[in-house]
């Protein structure tokens, strides 16, 4: 017969890395961890004071971020303030250093 498809059945590893690569994977969102790294907090007025963007373009990469689980905000209305997910965060770190200690070495190519 044919090829067929199979499912592939990804780990729960794959999905959670998968998960903090999307949310690493635009400059903004970079640039946004780098910055509330170096602060115990931020609000996102304090964000679109110092990125050239509008605050609705620095409302939706904090969505991504947070929905990643690499930050939290916590609503102190009106505003929101902001934080790195240090637990989370550990966790991207370890998935992301275990991804790239893989021994690629072995596999031929071309």
């Amino acid at each position: 017969m044919g090829n067929t498809l199979h499912p592939i059945d990804y780990s729960a590893t794959s999905i959670e890395l998968a998960k903090f690569a999307k949310a690493l994977s635009h400059p903004v969102r970079l640039i946004i961890l780098k910055y509330l790294s170096n602060q115990t907090c931020c609000f996102t007025g304090d964000l679109v004071e110092v990125l050239p963007l509008a605050q609705s373009t620095v409302s939706q990469h904090l969505k991504e971020l947070k929905e990643a689980g690499l930050i939290q905000g916590t609503v102190n209305p009106p505003k929101i303030k902001y934080c790195i997910h240090k637990e989370n965060w550990n966790k991207a770190k370890e998935l992301l250093n275990s991804f790239f200690d893989e021994d690629f070495n072995k596999i031929s190519c071309c």
